[in-house]
């Protein structure tokens, strides 16, 4: 039974250390995932581990399941009171965006790497895309709490991004075997392209609303006392969502869209049944990470990351610092976030497990330079682990994006003023007592005035300048303003 007990005993060994290791490295700001992944590496030939790993089959197929299940449970958490404020940003991140930040990276991989530009742009598309565990994951645990618009946006375009990601690796690796194979990109092949692009996004579509709305149905129809702690709910979750990614993937479609929309309609249209199983669903989401990260970085051989490690750093400057902000700013630019907002977003682009699952798609293909690529995207996961995402905390904080608690009475007053003014209360009165100019319309309830001089759907600590005070959203009751917050500047010695 050796060949059982022995690797049970190391694998469970380097899950149990890893943990242990990330609880204390949580302390300094690391997080769990990046723990999980250098523990593989350590484990691996080059580290004091000395394990030979290259099963990228087996990584492949891992990594599917692992991804199937975080988006799934990313969908199960994401409600639909988000999309007032996110969606539509987070759709446009979701595509355009991954398409321009794959396109400006692809570019600065081709000269940094010194490859051909197919293979540079196959680059950028791997490491194209956010990743939803590493947004989930961080966003939680970096104590940080964000208005309901800049939330919104990175959580539903981290779970709705894979797709493009995914689209875009394999559309460039049949640019790149086809040329190889002697059949050059022409119409046919561009008509082709299209083509995969409409079936993957359509069937992945719909059949995760099919899918979500046959679940939701089930879960409703089942005995109120037959779960009582949710363990068997989320296993039903668990072997729907897979099925669902599988079929989807099978027929042509995008099972990483499909997932994920089955998972947002059964939490939305069967609420009661999906809360009661969500700390198991939590449980099925971290074993996925864990057993992800730790089987990736077991396939890394940091010795052969040597030579590029220069050119690497480089990619992910790029990505880090001139792609993702230009792709973000860009796509949000129609939407009137404020540049402190768009900043932030642009800093949390982060990458994780997904790029690294993509590079194995070049590998099993037999791409040129497909190992180059894998060692780049793994630079690329670890730096943007180590820079990004230990910094989510003090991003927030250093640039006014992060909401205070209301038990921090200093801090709520900085944020949004000395006095709280009823958002049904008339705009002139107020400004009238204040001393302020009058808006147009003074008869109109702050409230309103408010929510038209913003132009967009309001959010918790929105603000706006009125005279010599500043307006602040201190409180939603649903889509309308309820609270208002007032803060007057103080007058300069002298001033009338």
């Amino acid at each position: 039974m050796d060949f059982v007990n022995i690797p049970l005993f190391a694998a469970s060994a380097l899950v149990f250390l890893s943990v242990i290791s990330g609880l204390f490295s949580t302390r300094v700001g690391f997080s769990f995932l990046l723990v999980f992944l250098l523990a593989g590496a350590l484990a691996g030939e080059d580290g004091p581990g000395g394990l030979h790993f290259d099963d990228f089959r087996l990584s492949f197929w891992v990594g599917n399941i692992a991804l199937a299940v975080i988006l799934l449970d990313g969908g199960l958490r994401t409600a639909y009171s988000t999309f007032r404020t996110g969606l539509k940003p987070s759709l446009l991140l979701a595509t355009v965006g991954v398409a321009i930040s794959a396109a400006l990276t692809g570019a600065a991989a081709t000269l940094l790497l010194d490859v051909e530009w197919r293979h540079g742009l196959l680059l950028g598309a791997i490491v194209g895309s956010t990743d939803a565990a590493a947004v989930f994951a961080l966003l939680k645990k970096s104590g940080v709490t964000l208005n309901e618009r800049v939330a919104a946006t990175l959580e539903i375009e981290s779970g709705m991004n894979d797709p493009m990601a995914v689209y875009l690796t394999l559309a460039f690796i049949a640019v790149i075997v086809g040329t190889e194979a002697g059949a050059a990109a022409s119409g046919s092949g561009l008509h082709t392209i299209v083509a995969t692009f409409v079936l993957q996004f359509g069937i992945g579509g719909a059949l995760g609303v099919a899918a979500g709305l046959g679940l939701s149905a089930l879960l409703n129809r089942l005995p109120e006392a037959s779960d009582s702690g949710g363990g068997i709910t989320a296993l039903l979750l668990v072997s729907a969502g897979l099925g669902v990614f599988g079929l989807t993937g099978w027929i042509g479609g995008s099972g990483f869209l499909a997932v994920y929309l089955a998972g947002m309609i059964a939490g939305n249209r069967a609420t009661a049944r999906v809360r009661v199983s969500l700390s198991a669903m939590d449980g099925y989401a971290w074993l996925s990470q864990a057993g992800m990260f730790l089987l990736l970085g077991l396939l890394v051989t940091p010795s052969e990351m040597l030579s590029t490690a220069g050119p690497a750093l480089g990619v992910a400057a790029v990505l880090m610092l001139v792609a993702r902000p230009i792709a973000v700013w860009l796509c949000l630019a129609p939407f009137r976030f404020r540049a402190n907002e768009v900043w932030f977003i642009s800093w949390v682009g982060l990458r994780g497990a997904v790029p690294i699952v993509l590079a194995v798609f070049p590998l099993m293909a037999g791409v040129p330079n497909s190992m180059l690529l894998f060692n780049v995207a793994f630079v690329v996961v670890l730096v943007s682990l180590l820079l990004q995402g230990t910094t989510i905390g003090y991003a927030g904080k250093r640039l006014g994006v992060a909401l205070p608690e209301y038990s921090d009475e200093q801090r709520t007053r900085a944020v949004f003023g000395d006095f709280v003014l009823d958002g049904r209360a008339p705009v002139g009165p107020v400004c009238e007592f204040y001393g302020l100019p009058a808006p147009d319309n003074p008869q109109a309830a702050l409230a309103d005035w408010m929510s038209r001089a913003l132009g967009r759907p309001a959010v918790v600590g929105d603000r706006l300048p009125l005279g010599s005070a500043t307006l602040a959203v201190r409180s939603m009751d649903g889509a309308r303003i309820a609270e208002v917050g007032l803060k007057l500047e103080e007058s300069a010695p002298g001033d009338a």
